[in-house]
């Protein structure tokens, strides 16, 4: 459960379609930035002017996988969703009902042993819940065979949720910051929040004096119906990015994380005291109100659902107060939520403002 659970989003107000089959381009969405309570409304393309130099940017250089792949189990048919490789080579997968409109419905998994056929000749078999779930969890861990890579380059697609209008292309789910990575490993999700940066937009923020830090979480699979938080999650913090990142802060920038997988993977290279060091391995991190952020000043992020758990993260950035104005606006100024809608920027508030992070109460008591 999270703070928002009283906001309703209309369903005219879910992005069906990526911003370029809507207007001009990627960069063609709208811009939320939220400065503690203070809201104002922008084009993204005005991003450079809402940053000063000595800024960073934290952005995910995972790629988007084509994670969904059609199979039979028994005699259904299942769409299977490749979630996260593991590293004694076995992946975390989904198995999912077609809906019969192109996307896909929950179904329980297991059980252990249960084959599924995949296209090209190709089995995977379940072996046991991810995370010491039950026999119904929703991920499982299963053997599969050498090659997953080249499958889903040869039969996947990128995975596509009911809001969406139809299937779009791999390259629409791929930001401009994505590089392959030497295992085929990827993300099951894009980072969508890095989706409307341009190569123009990148030139023009470092002719601002803004920083970019790269790093890579390959995100999983995504409870679209019962927002659990994330289970854990391959990530990787080069030195340099933790060297620029310690410098930025120490010289009076400002860490900005370009969605909530760029934060989690920067807070679990984070000690106690701020400082990042180079990391790499699995995180279990959720970042929490309670637990709060080391490292991370803003959030450059997409619109979430009331009950998604990014939201707690959100909250942990901003504060409640901030959170809900923000959201408030969003609704009344008809943004466009999910992967491919509109972005919101979460940054401090001015000093002598008073627009700065409120207690967690005000959001807990806001009506939308």
């Amino acid at each position: 459960m999270t703070a928002l659970d009283a906001l309703r989003v209309p369903d005219e107000l879910l992005a069906r379609v990526p911003a370029e089959q809507r207007g001009a381009g990627r960069d063609d969405v709208r811009l939320l930035v939220s400065r503690g309570t203070a809201v104002s409304h922008h084009a993204f393309r005005e991003l450079p002017e809402q940053l000063r130099a000595g800024d960073v940017l934290v952005v995910n250089t995972s790629p988007t996988l084509a994670a969904a792949v059609n199979g039979r189990a028994g005699g259904e048919r299942v769409v299977v969703h490749f979630s996260t490789r593991g590293e004694d080579g076995r992946w975390a997968v989904e198995l999912r009902r077609p809906d019969g409109a192109g996307a896909t419905v929950p179904r329980p998994g297991g059980p252990a042993g249960a084959v599924v056929r995949l296209p090209g000749g190709a089995e995977l078999v379940l072996a046991e819940p991810v995370a010491g779930g039950g026999p119904g969890a929703r991920l499982w861990w299963a053997r599969v065979p050498e090659g997953v890579p080249e499958l889903l380059r040869r039969y996947g697609r990128p995975i596509r949720y009911g809001y969406t209008e139809r299937d779009q292309p791999l390259s629409a789910y791929q930001t401009v910051f994505a590089l392959p990575s030497a295992d085929g490993s990827g993300s099951a999700e894009m980072p969508s929040a890095a989706r409307p940066f341009t190569a123009g937009l990148v030139a023009a923020l470092v002719s601002r004096g803004v920083q970019f830090a790269p790093l890579t979480l390959h995100t999983g699979v995504a409870s679209a119906e019962v927002h659990e938080p994330p289970y854990p999650e391959r990530f990787a913090v080069p030195a340099s990015t933790a060297w620029l990142v310690n410098a930025a802060r120490a010289g009076g920038g400002r860490v900005i994380a370009v969605g909530t997988t760029a934060v989690r993977a920067l807070e679990s290279s984070a000690g106690p005291d701020g400082v990042v060091r180079a990391a790499s391995g699995w995180t279990d991190l959720v970042v929490t109100p309670r637990r709060g952020v080391r490292a991370v000043d803003g959030l450059l992020t997409g619109l979430h659902e009331p009950r998604a758990s990014h939201l707690l993260m959100l909250e942990a950035v901003a504060g409640g107060a901030a959170l809900g104005r923000g959201y408030a606006q969003a609704l009344e100024h008809r943004y466009l939520w999910h992967e491919f809608g509109d972005v919101h920027l979460l940054l401090p508030g001015e000093r002598g403002s008073g627009s700065g992070p409120a207690p967690r109460e005000g959001l807990q008591s806001l009506t939308l």
